[in-house]
Order: C-alpha cells, then structure tokens, then sequence
C-alpha cells in the first residue's frame, strides 16, 4: 500500500498532530442514519470529518490515503459508521486507507476498524515525523511502515495473535461464519474457577475465565479470547449495522442470541430519514420475535436504563453492548464493555464475543461524600485526576464503607468511557445484595466473585470520599473539572439547563433536583431563569416521579420541578448528541448532567458544561452556573440525603 499523507494538524499548537479526535468529529451523530440495510454507508461516507476537514474524500480522491493524526484518535461513541465510512470513501476513491496513529488510539474504534479491515497503525514515531507531501509505503503482511520521503522504518503496535488471525481470515464476517458453523453445534458452559485459578484474577479475569468458549484458553493479558455473552443490546442507532452483520453470518438460519435493541436515539426528531432508521431495528425484532423486554420502543428508555430495570442486568453477567457506555453495567457487578456494531452482529450469530483483557486497575474508594457532592462529582473528580491514566485499563472500584448507591455507581461506570477506560466494575457487596432484594431478585444465576489475594493490578489508589466537592466540567473534556464554587464567582449564563441522559437519569437523580428546587422555593427562588428540561432514563422512571414522593411532602417529583418551570421530555438521549427540538443551536450554552461536553457534541456550535442534577437544578433557579450553597441552602440530612 502507498501513497501520501493527509494531515490533520492542531491549529494550536503549530506543528502538532490534532490529538484526541473523537468519533463524533469523524461522524456527525446527523449523519450516522442508516435509512435501508441496502446503503448503509451512504449517510456516513458524505458526513465523514464534515466539519473538522470537508474535503476529506476530495483529498483522499487526490491520493492523500495515509491519514496522520495525533494521540487517542477515535475515543468516545461507538458509532461503528466511522471506520465503514472512511472505508466506503476509500473504495469510491479507488484506494486504499491507512491511519497512522498516536498512542492510545479509542478501543472500540479500533475494534471496529479491524473488524472491518480499515488499517489503524498505532505509530507515534511515524505520525510525529510526518509532514504534508511525504510518501509512505505500508506491508500488511509485514506490518512494516516506512516514510519514503524520509527514508526511515517504523514497526507499529503488534496486534493480538486472534486480531492478527482475524485480520489474515477476512475480517469479521469470515470469522463470523466459521464461528457460527462451530456454535450451533455446541452449548455454552458457564464454569467458574475453584480457588487456586480464582486467587490469582480479578473479578473481571474470574467473570471472563468463567465465559470461555475454549475451556482451555488462559485469560491473560493482551490476549484476545472468545467469551460467552449473556446479553447482547443495541440501540436504534447501532442496530441497523449490527442487523446487516447477524444476517450476512448467518443468512437468516437463527433467530439472534441473547439480542436486545432499545430505540433511544433518532426517536423523536420529527425527520423521516430518523423514522426509517428506527423502522429497520421494529421490522427486525418482529420478524426475530423480539418482544419486552429485549425490545424497547419509543419512551420506553434508555438502555442503559431500561435493561437493568428490567431484570436483564446481574452481577457476573458479560455484557457487550453496542454503546460505549455499555460500560455502565458495571455499577450491577456484570462485564460491561463497548464493542460496536459488527461484534455485536458476530455476537447475535454466535452467542459470544472476542475480548482482549487489559491491565487492570484498582481504586479503593474511602470516606463519607460530603453534601451536595454525588456520583457525578466523584467521577469528574477520577477523569480529572487521571487525566487518561486509566485509559485502556480494567478499573475496579472497591467502596470501602458501602457509601455509594447503585444509581452513582451507573454514573461512575458510564463514564468510564469518557475515563477512556474498558471497563468499570464494582464487585458484588452488601449494596449490590440490597438493590437485587429490593426487586425481589435475591437468588441470582451467578455466585459473588472478589478479586483474588495474589492477583495483579498494573496501578493501585485510594480515592478519598470525603475530599469530592460539587464540581463543573468546563468545554470541551469531562476531565476539565473544577470547583462549582469557583465556577459560580464567573457568573456564568447559558441558554439551557438539562437533567438526564443515560448517566443521570434515574429516579434518585430527578429527585435529587426536586429536593433542591423545593428547599430553593421557600426561599423565593420560584422560576427557572432559562429553559430547564428534563430527559428521565426510563418510561418508568418518568412514570414514577409522577406519583407522590414522601421525602418531597408528598409532592411527585415531576410536579416540584414543573413548579419552577421545568418540561419534561419522553425518556430518549435527544441533545445528549445534538438531536431534537432540544439540540444546541451555534452559540447557545447548556449546563446539563450528560455525559459528554466535546466540541459540537450537543450541538453544531454549542457549549456544553457538565454537573450533577443538584447543581444543573440550582444553576437553573440561579440563571449562572452554582452549586445548591449558592441558594443559601443548608445541609439537612433528613431533608436532603435520600
């Protein structure tokens, strides 16, 4: 493979490599629709780097097909359109694509593009030499990269040996159809390890050991291994992909393994081209059988959400999803990981999935959260802290004291993946026993699983509870946390205040807001200053703050935020990624409890600032950015700690 760079350049910091290209720069959530299975990539070749390079295809078209950027390129969404797109636009172009590559390079993304047979070389050296016009010559069989303008030789990050033998077989669809022959005639066993083999792994290690499709496989490492899944979900917005993947595996022979598909993304955005997107996932599940709860409809949540509520979710399951924050499973003691849309369809073809275990890393979380202080605030606190620290890693989170319910632990694990790690997991403890027999699940299919005495974490820490304080993160990273207190001596006005998202859309969030709102009105602060919207994870969640809430005086929780001037919106993820009514506009500010904040994510031109329900719902009443204190409100454990 040859031919000649195609630079993207940081225009502040002349010279460098833009760094930290996220997929939703590669494709803009308007175009990653999918209108029909039979041009899927259609949307995604015309969207691809729209507004970071728009004349990516002409440059690629003109012979510029090895692509240089700088570090952690493709972290955050799973938007597996991303690869298909570059690869689509290449194939128009009569070429073919290499990314040469920082350090760090997005884990799902990366899956994605070798399932796909997109080239992704991780080469710091190469793509920090690069300049425009130099020409570069790639071997695949070699996996040698040299800059022929240059005359110098590189050796990118070596593949797994199953990613190198996945790359050698063709690709996804290949394996896919190899695997499918081997698993119908075989039955998935669930084994986990006796003592001797548990002592030495983590809970993540003893959850995959257990899962082995090859009993035999080691779990090391680096080492990829094909694991059983327990459930396999997908959104409206991943689907369509993963539908393509299971049919061409398994050309309609099964109904898919494990399958669940909530529509929670293009739902309710009034555009036809959304109404088609989601009208492949509802012909599917109907012609597959798909019925509640493994197939959401429109309000019915998001997955995040709803999968959980509904008894899908338990500790020790393996849970790949198509979403990156399928991370969040891990607040309930399961495997939760991000894997795209194609290994999903692989998964839906043969029940299980390809997974590399990373280096693991432990965090012992101690102390008492102090007021005001939530989940939210400790996991702004941790991205901060690491500053990318973690990313790749396994992260396991011992709660010393049982201090954080299970609705903060979903808030930590998603944003995992904004940690850029690859997984977050809270092993099974007296809060996870409590959440399950609340529900009336006490007798779960797998036994609780602790890390073993001897087994090895690349990094250790002890995170201090007791030090988290309200805080925002500022534009354009999570990790660009600061003190709410410091933030509220700007002043800082924006245009809207959001509540929700799959991260913050529980019950226990929404109440939390409520209780500020009606501590805030006894002190005269009666009306929002801006628009204050609120997006509830589930339909039954949104059912729920309509009855009457004891700790709010018998008042619903939806009513004491209508009271101030609060809508409530249909459980979908909406402006999380700039959809809907509710997407930013250019210029427009927004302080909300959502995941994400980078550029354009909530909207073309739009800021995005992210807190916890309690300060969004004090900055709301305030008009400028603030934690609950700013109100003059007290602390009252009675009142306010749940």
């Amino acid at each position: 493979m040859t031919g000649r760079a195609l630079i993207f350049w940081d225009p502040k910091r002349p010279g460098g490599k833009r760094d930290a290209i996220d997929t939703d720069q590669i494709t803009p959530s308007a175009d990653c629709v999918s209108e029909s299975l039979d041009a899927l990539d259609a949307r995604w070749k015309a969207g691809a780097f729209r507004h970071l390079m728009p004349d990516f295809a002409a440059r690629v078209r003109a012979g510029q097909n090895f692509v240089i950027a700088g570090e952690r390129f493709g972290i955050g969404s799973s938007r597996e359109m991303s690869p298909a797109g570059l690869l689509g636009i290449a194939r128009d172009a009569g070429t073919t694509l290499v990314l040469v590559l920082g350090s760090g390079v997005g884990d799902i993304f990366r899956r994605n593009a070798l399932n796909l047979g997109l080239e992704v070389l991780e080469c710091p050296a190469a793509a920090e030499d690069a300049r425009d016009g130099h020409r570069f010559r790639f071997d695949p069989a070699t996996r040698r990269l040299v800059n022929e303008t240059l005359g110098r030789s590189y050796h990118p990050k070596p593949l797994t040996a199953r990613e190198a033998e996945l790359r050698r077989s063709g690709g996804i669809l290949a394996a896919g159809r190899r695997e499918f022959l081997a698993s119908v005639e075989s039955k998935p066993i669930i084994e986990w390890p006796g003592p001797a083999e548990r002592a030495r792994l983590t809970v993540t290690e003893q959850i995959l050991w257990a899962h082995r499709v090859d009993r035999r496989a080691a779990v090391s490492v680096g080492e990829s291994i094909l694991v059983t899944a327990d459930l396999l979900p997908a959104s409206d917005g991943t689907a369509p992909f993963a539908i393509h993947t299971f049919r061409e595996i398994t050309g309609g022979a099964i109904h898919p393994r494990q399958a669940a598909i909530a529509n929670d993304h293009f739902v309710f955005t009034g555009r036809e081209a959304d109404d088609r997107q989601t009208e492949i996932s509802r012909r599917f599940a109907e012609a597959e059988g798909l019925r509640a709860p493994w197939f959401a409809t429109p309000g019915d949540g998001i997955f995040h959400f709803y999968f959980p509520e509904q008894g899908l979710v338990w500790p020790g399951a393996v849970i790949p999803g198509a979403d990156s924050h399928s991370r969040a499973y891990g607040a309930y003691g399961a495997l939760g990981v991000g894997i795209g849309s194609s290994a999903l369809g692989f998964g839906w073809a043969t029940g299980s999935v390809l997974l590399t275990p990373p280096p693991a890393r432990r965090v012992v979380l101690t102390g008492q959260i102090p007021p005001w202080s939530s989940g939210k605030d400790v996991v702004l606190a941790l991205i901060a802290k690491w500053n990318g620290a973690a990313a790749g890693a396994s992260v396991e989170f011992i709660d010393e004291r049982g201090a954080l319910p299970i609705t903060w632990r979903n808030t930590i694990c998603n944003m995992m993946a904004e940690a850029e790690a690859w997984n977050g997991l809270f092993p099974f403890d007296e809060v996870t026993a409590g959440f399950y027999a609340d529900r009336g699940s006490a007798d779960l299919p797998y036994p609780p699983v602790a890390s073993g005495a001897a087994a090895r974490f690349a990094a250790e820490e002890v995170f201090d509870l007791a030090a988290v304080e309200p805080l925002v993160a500022l534009p354009s990273a999570p990790g660009n946390a600061h003190p709410a207190t410091e933030v509220a001596e700007g002043r800082l006005g924006f245009d809207r205040a959001y509540i929700g998202s799959c991260t913050n859309g529980s019950y226990d969030d929404l109440l939390a807001a409520a209780q500020v709102v009606r501590a805030a009105r006894e002190r005269g602060h009666d009306r929002t200053r801006e628009k204050f919207v609120i997006f509830p994870g589930s339909g039954g969640v949104r059912k729920a703050i309509e009855e009457a809430e004891p700790r709010l005086g018998g008042e619903p929780v939806a009513a004491v935020l209508r009271s101030v001037g609060g809508e409530i919106r249909a459980s979908w993820c909406g402006p999380c990624f700039g959809q809907g009514e509710d997407a930013l506009r250019p210029g427009m500010r927004a302080i909300t409890s959502f995941n994400r904040n980078w550029e354009n994510r909530m909207g073309r031109g739009g800021e995005g600032y992210l807190a916890s329900p309690a300060v969004v719902a004090a900055s709301a009443l305030l008009g400028y950015i603030a934690p609950p204190s700013e109100l003059g409100l007290r602390w009252d454990p009675e009142r306010f700690g749940g």
